[in-house]
């Protein structure tokens, strides 16, 4: 039996393998259609959530199978003060797969320790989101071909961006990936990630607080939001929060392929001026999660 809890569970051949079969999955969705009859998936979200939650929901739909489960701790035995491992053996009665998202770091981990189904992780407070890393491979597989040779600008908040954590680890696989990280002095990339990542697989990187200049040399960038309630002081916020807004003209100096990310919920980081340019690629991403997650339950419930 196989969990998700980090993508560092996942090997490199079986990114690509999962990356294939949502290939396929795309192509031919018909074949997949029954693929998960009498199966039922288990959504556990201890805090809101849309696109994963929804994407989780419609995967399974998809595969021919059945979805139970709740969207809030409130509706949940939780609110009683059930532990999360008591929760998973008693779900692991009742459904085949669990997809879990918790507010606390390291959740869906215990989940897993204590259940007799697959678990995986569908983000737990700011450390691991998995499954949105996979959702943007996929997406830079369509988009860029290919996952060498790559310079990708990660933009807004990167201290507490479980999702841009998650995708620099992944890419460390990667050669000739540069990395150009853009955010204030207060949302740098954590020390950490910077130490037991990137400086641990040689990945070449810099650090700037100029969108503007960083962009003529972006393959990908990827976005995030910069949020008000992380500045010590509003002084601060108002001083920086402008520059971390993607508008048309921010692109004038940006390649022609350019990949534009952004794992969402957007707020106003991304003008919705620049949708409608064919660069722009957040929700073909949302897309993507689905048949990422398709192909991830498949292979975890072992179908071929």
């Amino acid at each position: 039996m196989r969990h998700l809890i980090g993508i560092n569970d996942l090997s490199s051949a079986e990114i690509d393998e999962l990356i294939a079969v949502a290939l396929d999955i795309i192509d031919n969705p018909k074949k997949y259609s029954e693929k998960c009859r009498g199966k039922k998936l288990a959504t556990l979200f201890f805090e809101p959530s849309t696109r994963t939650r929804l994407s989780f929901e419609a995967a399974m739909y998809e595969l021919g199978g059945n979805v139970l489960g709740f969207s809030e701790a409130n509706s949940s035995s939780a609110a009683k003060g059930e532990s999360v491992a008591d929760t998973a053996k008693m779900i692991s009665c009742y459904a085949d797969i669990i997809a879990m998202r918790h507010p606390k770091e390291g959740a869906p981990l215990v989940a897993s320790m204590n259940a007799s189904i697959p678990v995986v992780n569908a983000g737990d407070g700011g450390h691991n989101h998995p499954t949105q890393t996979l959702a943007d491979l996929l997406t830079i597989k369509r988009k860029k071909g290919r996952f060498d040779n790559l310079t990708v600008g990660f933009c807004g908040d990167l201290k507490f961006g479980r999702t841009v954590h998650s995708l620099i680890e992944a890419l460390s696989r990667y050669t000739g990936i540069k990395l150009v990280l853009i955010s204030p002095e207060e949302l740098k990339l954590p020390d950490y990630i910077k130490n037991d990542v990137i400086k641990k697989h040689g990945m070449d990187y810099i650090e700037t607080n100029d969108l503007v200049e960083a962009m003529p040399n972006l393959d990908i960038l990827y976005m995030t939001r910069v949020q008000k309630e992380r500045f010590f002081n509003e002084e601060d916020y108002l001083r920086l929060k402008d520059s971390y807004i993607l508008t048309p003209s921010k692109l004038t100096n940006a390649k022609d392929d350019l990949c534009i990310m952004h794992p969402l919920p957007r707020v106003n980081e991304i003008s919705v001026s620049v949708d409608n340019d064919p660069r722009a690629c957040y929700f073909v991403q949302a897309l993507n999660g689905k048949y990422m997650r398709m192909a991830l339950i498949l292979k975890l419930l072992g179908i071929e």
